[in-house]
């Protein structure tokens, strides 16, 4: 097992763990600094965000910390084509919570997601160290401008044909998205069913078909867990849930507040954005798993309004409350200080 492995020499880092990028909410230059300052490598989740404030949040990052930081986004989507009639059942079956929580009725219009060439060139022009992407392939024109600006680029799977796709498009690192990791599921097509492959399996069948260092994702909580990905060939370990009760995260306080609930559960659902994501289950998940869910990002921009105003309202039952498997062995504490204990489990657990 190589806890000095090339990714850890790369990027200068104290083990190799790597903080998942978290986007929409959670991910904060504060987060990702103190991570980063910690040893390990932090990550942005900037998917949601306008080139403007893309700009803004990577140099309050660099303002943080002089170490190495990743920059991730999601491949862009087909806007997709939307009947009067499916828009109007979407309104009629989110009616009555928009009621309840005093939110006018929306107005549906495309694009549905932010333009990804204009995300893309800003990031570029900020060069961080790492560009992680997921949902795809991206052509080898952006693969071609990373290089050129000597910036490692990191694509995800959560197949090995994906993975094998990934590797042959040009991407320097991948991520191995097992079933058991909380967020969006990083499935090529928006509108596959899951393979559901776990996180072992998965590695396994990366490392053993794949040249390109891998990384491992999904349900990894402590540094036992890290230490298992790396002796089944992992070069690294994406920790993302085990951050969300740092102080430094931009978690709302009733999703920290739900994050530590009794009979907490986790389900992958298409409810919040159209893809499939794993979270908490809550009351907006069980109630409109059986009702109109419009296709991504259509679903993700069309319960926006729903999600931001329960947040504000202090209320977890119609937020996405992203988490993976393994939210029993969540800690509050510090960022820098949660690395710094997972460095020493991952020590003791590779000491036998």
């Amino acid at each position: 097992m190589a806890l000095e492995n090339q990714i850890v020499k790369k990027f200068g880092l104290k083990g190799p763990l790597i903080l998942s990028p978290l986007a929409g909410g959670p991910s904060t230059p504060e987060l990702v600094s103190a991570v980063s300052n910690a040893g390990g490598l932090g990550s942005l989740g900037l998917a949601y965000e306008t080139p403007e404030q893309i700009t803004q949040i990577i140099q309050k990052t660099r303002s943080l910390t002089s170490k190495p930081i990743a920059v991730n986004l999601f491949v862009p989507t087909k806007t997709p084509e939307l009947s009067a009639e499916q828009i109007n059942q979407a309104i009629e079956d989110t009616k009555k919570y928009r009621e309840e929580l005093g939110v006018p009725s929306p107005k549906l219009e495309p694009p549905y997601s932010l333009d990804f060439d204009r995300q893309f060139e800003t990031m570029l022009s900020q060069r961080p160290e790492v560009f992680s992407f997921t949902f795809g392939l991206l052509s080898s024109d952006y693969i071609k401008e990373c290089k050129k600006n000597h910036i490692i680029t990191c694509g995800t799977a959560t197949t090995l044909e994906e993975g094998i796709l990934a590797e042959e498009s040009g991407v320097d690192l991948l991520v191995a998205q097992g079933i058991e990791a909380g967020g969006h599921r990083g499935i090529f097509s928006a509108n596959e069913e899951d393979s559901g492959i776990g996180l072992f399996p998965l590695v396994r069948s990366l490392v053993h078909n794949l040249k390109i260092p891998v990384i491992a994702a999904g349900g990894i909580m402590d540094g036992a867990g890290i230490a298992a990905v790396l002796a089944l060939g992992a070069s690294a370990a994406q920790l993302g849930t085990a951050f969300l009760l740092c102080e430094e995260a931009g978690t709302s306080k009733p999703y920290r507040e739900a994050l530590v609930s009794k009979n907490r559960k986790t389900k992958t659902t298409r409810v919040f954005s159209g893809r499939i994501a794993r979270g908490l289950e809550n009351r907006f998940m069980k109630e409109m798993e059986t009702r109109q869910i419009l296709p991504f990002p259509a679903q993700n921009a069309f319960t926006r309004d729903i999600r931001k105003r329960s947040a504000e309202l202090g209320k977890s039952d119609f937020l996405s409350l992203w988490s993976g498997q393994g939210i029993e062995l969540i800690r509050e504490m510090k960022a820098g200080q949660l690395v710094a204990v997972l460095f020493e489990e991952l020590k003791t657990a590779t000491r036998g």
